[in-house]
């Protein structure tokens, strides 16, 4: 098995997660997933980031030595689900900025 598949069976397997769980949240076909696996294909760079976004980790943290283990029951509702994607996709200056952002409504 290569690496990249390993280290995704690891992460699951950290956080009790089957590969229907991880096809659920990461909105990837259970049989593409599943595909994977059987053909130890190694994913495409989109499907990697879906999967990240699914185990909610950065693709930085993906590749990192050490992934931090977020728990899996910590449910977040939308809102806070667009936001921790929004805040993701924001380059370290814009992060900069959202994070004061934040600081300056909690103070009011």
């Amino acid at each position: 098995m290569n690496d990249v598949l390993q280290k995704i069976k690891d992460l699951m397997e950290e956080r009790g997660w089957s590969l229907y769980k991880l096809a659920k949240e990461s909105g990837i076909p259970y049989s593409s997933l599943n595909s994977l696996f059987q053909k130890n294909n190694q994913p495409t760079i989109t499907t990697l980031e879906r999967i990240c976004a699914g185990l909610h980790i950065t693709m930085g943290e993906f590749f990192s030595d050490c992934t931090p283990y977020r728990q899996p029951e910590q449910e977040y509702n939308k809102e806070e689900k667009e936001i921790i994607m929004s805040y993701r996709n924001l380059n370290r200056n814009n992060k900069k900025l959202f994070l004061g952002f934040l600081t300056l409504l909690e103070k009011n």
